[in-house]
């Protein structure tokens, strides 16, 4: 596994890479990975390809300084993760390797940013559309994969991508959970004993509202009532959001029907997470 920290080497390792005859695929992380992650590494092994993974705290997509200094950053872990899946390169610039003395350009998308967690955080799908076109730019991939769990994000990149005409196959794959069935992210790493037992509400609310759609429910008001009513039972839970959105403009929807998604967001305690139920 090579790793490389400039831009020129990892556009060369990629230009090198395709003229071979392999496809390039991509997994953008910014670090402290986890089975998630992993799962997404494999699915690039998985379709053949020469399998490439940025890892990369990015500042601009965080709203609040605290939040980012306190993400989580362990490369040396992250790297041996990387090589056990069969990572074939690994790019970890710093922040001025991506963000130079006097950059001043940002990719803004419509639309698709306005609700969930684009309302939540102004400017947050700025920084990631910014950051993805630029790993994108300097990766180069054939396809790059991403997690349902970050669906808001997930749609954002396949709107880029289309608009921009880049010449990438977005994948999306399923969210990965804990055996109790909290999604799996980064950020549960910040939560205390009691916050973790906490935090099963979001996994229960949308347990909950999916019982409700399988029994014939379809009206948004009452499955969004119960999900507050669930998460907000546990105690220690403080709710974001919680919004039933056509799946593909993520707009508000007054009924459940296919594609719709379940997103919702809370916090516990100091730490932010989020969690989606998609009905297809």
């Amino acid at each position: 596994m090579k790793v490389f920290e400039t831009i020129d080497d990892m556009r060369e390792w990629s230009r090198a890479e395709r003229a071979t005859g392999k496809r390039v695929a991509f997994v953008p992380t910014m670090g402290a990975l986890h089975e998630g992650h992993l799962t997404l590494m494999r699915e690039g092994v998985r379709r053949g390809a020469a399998l490439a993974v940025s890892i990369f705290v990015n500042p601009t997509q965080f709203d609040q300084a605290g939040d980012f200094a306190a993400y989580p950053r362990k490369i040396e872990g992250d790297l041996d993760k990387c090589r056990a899946e069969g990572t074939t390169a690994v790019f970890v610039p710093t922040d001025t390797t991506i963000y130079p003395n006097g950059h001043s350009t940002s990719v803004t998308i419509g639309g698709v940013t306005e609700n969930l967690c684009g309302a939540a955080r102004p400017g947050h799908f700025r920084g990631v559309a910014t950051v993805v076109a630029k790993l994108f730019n300097i990766v180069q991939p054939d396809i790059a994969i991403f997690g349902e769990k970050d669906f808001q994000q997930l749609v954002v990149i396949r709107r880029m991508v289309r608009d921009l005409d880049l010449p990438i196959e977005i994948i999306g794959c399923p969210t990965v959970r804990e055996p109790d069935g909290l999604a799996m992210s980064s950020r549960n790493k910040r939560l205390t004993p009691s916050e973790r037992r906490s935090a099963l509400a979001l996994h229960r609310s949308l347990a909950a509202a999916e019982e409700m759609v399988r029994a014939g429910k379809s009206d948004s008001k009452s499955i969004l009532k119960k999900v507050r009513q669930t998460m907000e039972a546990m105690g220690g839970v403080r709710v974001d959001y919680a919004k039933i959105v056509d799946a593909d403009t993520l707009k508000d929807i007054a009924k459940v029907k296919s594609p719709a998604l379940l997103a919702i967001a809370a916090f516990v305690g100091d730490t932010r997470l989020i969690d989606n139920k998609l009905f297809s």
